[in-house]
């Protein structure tokens, strides 16, 4: 993989530069880079979810190769198990002693891929990792290293083989991004750089560069947590997430840590858009990819055939905006 020889004084330069990167092999998806960019900024994690053959696993794969950071990924399986994501301490006779080997969580990147495919026990092994960026095992804690997201993938339309993610896990995530079909024209020109010769599999062939580091992340960090919020703007975000848990069609609604994450997102969305400050407008581009995975619908709601996002319109379309 090249590496490119300008890394960047401006972080702003750095995240064009990424997208710029990433358009290389994946095309279009705006909307998932645009998602994955706003998590690296504040410190999230992303599911990912879609329809097989949309370009998941690959967008991210292209992001990480783009960065100057540890990179693993993780097929998840029904006979995966904790042990095989964390870690373990395995026994050396020759010394009589125990030393831990390092699970793939131990990353900079980490890519969950089909994170619905394993039992619930091993999916709760990324959740001391996903929040406190540390493992514990046989009473010891491991800190992860800095920067840690998690990227994970999952199909919506296959059941058979899946396990549902617990609710206590997906609230770790910070954005559930939709991955749709392309549009005819943008799967036009996927089809004509698969006959112009591009292996998805082969990324170095497609020239593309690592173009940032952990240190341009860590500068744009610092800017995205100087974004200012305005009091009503904050006002407006808690009064989103309580109106989740009044809604008639909602069981369970937007948790506290829901509404502090919204506050973190539309920051970062604020500073990609090049705003020094947040405005309604990006709390509502950004509630329904932070909220969506955060409420759970009533059965009957669900058979009626209701869904969080137009729970999450109605809301949107109803609470006043602050002027």
């Amino acid at each position: 993989m090249p590496v490119s020889t300008r890394y960047h004084q401006q972080p702003r330069d750095a995240v064009v530069a990424i997208r710029q990167e990433v358009a290389k092999v994946v095309v279009g998806q705006d909307g998932a880079v645009s998602g994955v960019m706003a998590a690296l900024l504040v410190g999230g994690h992303v599911l990912l979810e879609g329809v097989p053959g949309v370009a998941k696993t690959l967008l991210v794969k292209t992001m990480a190769a783009t960065l100057d950071l540890g990179f693993k990924r993780l097929q998840f399986t029904p006979d995966l198990m904790p042990s095989d994501v964390v870690g373990q301490l395995i026994y050396q006779q020759r010394e009589g002693s125990f030393r831990f080997r390092e699970g793939p969580v131990f990353t900079n990147f980490l890519l969950a891929d089909e994170i619905n495919r394993t039992p619930p026990k091993t999916q709760s092994a990324l959740l001391e990792a996903m929040e406190e960026r540390q493992v514990t095992v046989e009473g010891e804690a491991r800190p992860l290293p800095s920067p840690f997201i998690v990227c994970a993938t999952e199909n919506p339309i296959e059941y058979e083989g899946t396990y549902p993610l617990p609710e206590a896990q997906l609230d770790r995530f910070l954005f559930k991004l939709v991955v749709p079909y392309p549009s005819a024209e943008q799967e036009l020109e996927i089809v004509g750089r698969h006959d112009r010769g591009m292996d998805p599999h082969h990324l170095s062939a497609t020239g593309l560069q690592r173009v940032a580091s952990a240190a341009d992340l860590d500068a744009a960090r610092a800017e995205v947590d100087a974004i200012r919020v305005d009091p009503a703007v904050q006002a407006y975000i808690v009064t989103l997430a309580r109106a989740t848990r009044d809604s008639p069609s909602v069981t369970l609604g937007v948790s506290p840590r829901g509404a502090t994450m919204l506050l973190r997102a539309a920051k970062a969305w604020a500073w990609l858009s090049g705003r020094p400050f947040v405005t309604p407008d990006e709390v509502k581009a950004i509630a329904k990819p932070t909220f969506r995975h955060r409420i759970q619908l009533k059965p009957e709601a669900e058979l009626e055939g209701v869904t969080a996002d137009r729970v999450l319109d109605g809301l949107l379309a109803s609470v006043p905006v602050p002027r």
